[in-house]
């Protein structure tokens, strides 16, 4: 308290289930720790008459194993038992974290933000996401659960890469936020997401790819996805902008007569050089080439 009887704030860390009973969910795990701040009292009426202390408590960020190691994926936490969470579900949030993030962009998401679109307490949002990264992860897992999978692959495994990898595009420049997620370094681990990839890595496998290839092959069409969306997304030149570039590069051509020659700044045909990009890919790794697996199987099989 200062001179004036008025309380500072103050920041303080103590194991949640010393503060909130019931803190570990039910699940017998510790939660790492509850931040508490906001420690003041008001004054109210003519006697100036202290109400009292209020606390603010803020948010479990972390939840700890049984054998003390911090669990930082919100997938690989347990959630929170179904009886102790209040009125605000997890799917509002993360229906209100999709839409705060196509208006607004990754750079802009923030836990207040995202409360305040709510018309939630802050209290009541950390109960459901520790973190502004749990937030990401709910939200890009929600975006891979727009677009149905096919429960079963068809006869022909390329047709399935080919439609997957251009839904997988449509679902990024619908959010093009998401393009940033590789730069997270927090792998893809939803269960929507999950579903995607099972499909097409079970439709590489039929194709001819072998299980030694199977990741340098998947990885190559998630950098093409991601890499092609990303530039399609954040690279906004104007005309102006294109034909001065092309100036630029005419001027240069006895250096670089090649990039000079084939309009490597006004070539702004997304879709066709995407479609190329990722023929050549599929070429590369003879998809298509070499004789299917037992085509028209359940998908996993």
């Amino acid at each position: 308290m200062d001179q004036g009887g008025r309380w500072r704030g103050r920041s303080l860390c103590a194991p949640a289930s010393a503060l909130l009973p019931g803190a570990d969910g039910g699940t017998g795990e510790r939660s790492g720790c509850v931040r508490l701040f906001s420690i003041r009292q008001s004054v109210r009426g003519r006697d100036r008459a202290v109400d009292g202390a209020h606390l603010e408590v803020i948010v479990v960020v972390g939840k700890e194993t049984r054998s003390g190691a911090k669990v930082g994926n919100v997938w690989l936490r347990p959630a929170r038992g179904a009886g102790q969470e209040p009125p605000l579900t997890r799917e509002r949030i993360v229906r209100a974290a999709v839409a705060l993030l196509d208006e607004e962009g990754m750079g802009r998401l923030t836990m207040r933000r995202l409360a305040e679109r709510l018309q939630a307490g802050a209290t009541t949002l950390y109960w459901h996401v520790a973190t502004k990264d749990d937030v990401i992860d709910l939200a890009v897992d929600e975006i891979f659960g727009e677009s149905q999978v096919p429960d079963r692959h068809s006869d022909d495994p390329r047709d399935d890469i080919t439609a997957l990898v251009d839904s997988w595009r449509r679902a990024m420049l619908r959010h093009p936020w998401a393009t940033e997620v590789p730069s997270r370094q927090r792998p893809l681990m939803g269960p929507n997401f999950l579903v995607w990839m099972e499909f097409l890595q079970s439709a590489l496998l039929r194709a001819g790819v072998t299980e030694q290839q199977l990741n340098a092959a998947t990885w190559a069409l998630y950098n093409h996805v991601m890499g092609a969306t990303a530039a399609q997304s954040n690279l906004r030149l104007s005309a102006e902008e294109i034909r001065l570039g092309q100036e630029y590069l005419h001027g240069k051509r006895d250096r670089f007569p090649t990039v000079a020659a084939h309009n490597y700044i006004a070539d702004d045909d997304w879709d066709t050089n995407f479609t190329s990009g990722l023929t050549f890919l599929l070429d590369g790794m003879g998809v298509g080439t070499a004789p299917c697996r037992a085509a028209g199987r359940p998908m996993g099989q």
